[in-house]
């Protein structure tokens, strides 16, 4: 059984990178829970059109700010007290990478310490999102929370990678150090509406090529596996873990492993494309398989993801055939 609702009416809940892919579902969720809920976001890779549809509603606030330099206690919403703090914030994709390594890398830190202090000032349950990617290119498989990792520290990957180990570092040292109500949850690999079309993973770049007709491009030998959740289903045990008093990590996601390229041909199929696969060079660093053990997920937090993954496939191509017209 999933835990007994700790959050929900009167409750003020801060969800930073709200506007992101997972953190817009995330405050769909918690809004729907009666939770006032401000979101945070400098929408370098989140979107207002994610959550458009929350204008209108009292109970959501959306304060645009970067929250590596700092909260914005000049806004009215943010200098009353919360009672839980949720950083989802952070570019996430193998693009950003690239393109946002400072950005990352200071999200990772800096944020995650100016969250952390005005988490301890108002006693709030402090909720970290960490990722699969703290454990690297894994040498046990499938990976438990126990598992410290196979990390290259200088890699291009490293800029995500450390910054969320470093994140969870500080989480711990407030925990223990300053008692802090801390959990900690290791996302991997989540799908679904409202991801960007070009961002570089692997589902949004085979629905975009299989919609437009074109090679769908496979990295290496196509041999590489990921576990692939559906966003309803990680925001499930997300909210699990922030209801709980578990500190954790505890991962989050599904034990449906494939490589990527069933994942690719069964996208062509479920889009009804011509496309063809065209297997490409390999990026650096690149993990060869991810599956969580989702033994304490299962145990402490009562998940159990239930989005199958063809169904959930089907949800994302409806959305992204919609959005790219």
């Amino acid at each position: 059984m999933l835990p007994v609702p700790r959050f929900g009416d009167g409750h003020r809940v801060l969800v930073t990178g709200g506007a992101g892919f997972v953190g817009s579902h995330l405050v769909d969720r918690l809004v729907a829970r009666g939770c006032a809920v401000v979101a945070v976001d400098n929408f370098v890779t989140g979107s207002k059109e994610n959550v458009a549809h929350l204008t209108d509603e009292p109970r959501f606030t959306l304060v645009e700010a970067d929250i590596s330099d700092g909260l914005p206690d000049h806004h009215p919403a943010v200098r009353q007290r919360f009672d839980a703090i949720m950083h989802l914030a952070s570019p996430a994709s193998p693009t950003d990478f690239a393109t946002l390594p400072i950005e990352i890398l200071r999200v990772g830190s800096l944020a995650t310490l100016h969250l952390l202090d005005r988490a301890v000032a108002d006693r709030a349950r402090f909720i970290m999102a960490s990722t699969s990617e703290a454990y690297g290119d894994p040498l046990v498989h499938p990976q438990p929370e126990t598992y410290w990792g196979n990390v290259n520290p200088i890699g291009v990957r490293s800029v995500y990678d450390e910054a969320k180990r470093f994140a969870e570092s500080a989480t711990m040292a407030y925990h223990r150090y300053r008692g802090l109500d801390a959990g900690i949850v290791r996302i991997f690999n989540t799908y679904g509406p409202r991801m960007r079309p070009d961002d570089g993973r692997a589902i949004p770049t085979f629905i975009s090529q299989a919609l437009r007709g074109e090679p769908i491009t496979v990295h290496g030998t196509g041999g590489q596996t990921r576990s692939i959740c559906y966003v309803a289903d990680l925001v499930t045990g997300i909210v699990a873990l922030l209801d709980s008093t578990e500190t954790g990590p505890i991962n989050c996601g599904t034990e449906h492993e494939l490589t990527m390229r069933e994942l690719a041909e069964q996208i062509v199929q479920l889009v009804g494309s011509s496309s063809t696969i065209n297997l490409v060079a390999r990026s650096s660093d690149d993990p060869e398989m991810r599956r969580p053990d989702l033994t304490l997920a299962r145990t402490r937090l009562g998940y159990q993801p239930t989005v199958d993954p063809q169904d959930g496939l089907r949800r994302t191509i409806a959305y992204f055939r919609q959005r790219l017209g």
